[in-house]
């Protein structure tokens, strides 16, 4: 592998110089960017993905939604849509995206809205709803059109990404030098038991700018959930084989979490975002059957199931015991309070801004 990566550099290396030239023409205005009077925060990654983003954007609603009217806006990848669409309880994945879909059905008290041109999205959105106090943008990261008034940038905990390269050698969109247009860092998927020591030899080894923070965040996992609502499946108390399938980008934390429940896992791992087909639901029901016992159980992740629940895939797997555990995310000590307060405190800034400004 190390041999392939060293053919690819060239190629990482051209890829990153376009998207550094691209960003250097943002930086000196010559690209146009566009700052918004609502306030606008970004989270998002310099990775191809698997960072955490979407627990990250539902710990933010859970935090303001009592208190102001939130939208998320994202692309809304893997959709066959185009353009701006509002979500609704009604909505498949193949409308919005199976992260949208997840916000929406999750949270009964936000918008979830779509759109591929972030600065289109955020005009409709103010638009058609004018009380609208805060947008939180999905992986955006790299929409420099988009210039958000608090930008979250998260690396996974196992893959810093100083520790990785420009694709296709590596997995990260541009040149670690991005990472400088970000307000907060979260380092994301640590231990739960995580030492002070190892927290100050990442921040080191991040060297973050005077303006930035970091913090570190962590998984916290539900109990087994059956997949399907109308599910007539209960959840053994003694498994001999699970089997896992996924379609995520980075699925090494859960299969950690599930080794609590059995230590016989096999696993089917499509590409992130992946739309099953019946050909694959066909595979899984005959590597489940092939399993040697009766005690079997077959899981998966919040968000894979979002997209089977949205299609004519899910009856084909109403028969089988399908579970997944649901995720949040949460901060380590007083990481918890201090990045709350950084939330609260840049919204009360730019409220009172656009208070103004009206």
């Amino acid at each position: 592998m190390r041999f392939i990566h060293f053919i690819l550099l060239p190629v990482s290396i051209c890829f990153g110089i376009i998207t550094w030239i691209r960003n250097l023409l943002f930086d000196m205005g010559i690209l146009t960017t566009v700052r918004f009077q609502i306030p606008v925060i970004s989270v998002g990654n310099l990775s191809m993905g698997g960072t955490g983003k979407t627990p990250h954007i539902e710990y933010l609603i859970r935090l303001l939604q009592n208190s102001l009217c939130i939208s998320t806006l994202s692309r809304g990848y893997g959709r066959k849509s185009d353009g701006f669409v509002m979500a609704g309880k009604s909505s498949k994945a193949t409308d919005i995206g199976d992260e949208p879909l997840q916000f929406i059905r999750k949270f009964e008290d936000i918008l979830v809205a779509v759109d591929e041109k972030r600065v289109r999205g955020i005009r409709t959105l103010i638009d058609k709803f004018p009380d609208l106090d805060l947008i939180l943008l999905d992986d955006a990261f790299q929409h420099r059109s988009v210039s958000p008034g608090l930008s979250i940038l998260l690396t996974d905990y196992h893959s810093l990404y100083h520790d990785d390269f420009v694709f296709p050698s590596g997995t990260l969109r541009e040149f670690t030098c991005g990472a400088r247009r970000a307000d907060i860092i979260i380092v994301t998927k640590t231990p739960k038991v995580f030492s002070p020591i190892t927290r100050r030899r990442i921040i080191e080894e991040l060297h973050p700018r005077p303006h930035q923070k970091v913090y570190f965040s962590y998984i916290k996992y539900g109990v087994p959930t059956a997949a399907f609502e109308e599910s007539s499946f209960c959840f053994p108390p003694k498994i001999s084989f699970l089997l896992l399938f996924t379609g995520i980008a980075n699925d090494y934390p859960l299969k950690e979490q599930l080794n609590q429940y059995c230590s016989n896992i096999s696993t089917l791992k499509f590409p992130d975002h992946h739309q099953f087909s019946v050909k694959d639901i066909e595979s899984i029901k005959r590597t489940f059957e092939d399993l040697p016992t009766q005690k079997k159980v077959i899981f998966t992740t919040e968000k894979d199931i979002m997209r089977l629940r949205s299609s004519e895939l899910n009856s084909l797997l109403k028969d089988l015991p399908v579970y997944y555990l649901p995720i949040e995310i949460d901060f380590h000590e007083k990481d918890r309070s201090d990045f709350n307060k950084d939330i609260f405190d840049f919204i009360a800034r730019n409220r009172v801004k656009s208070d103004d400004l009206s």
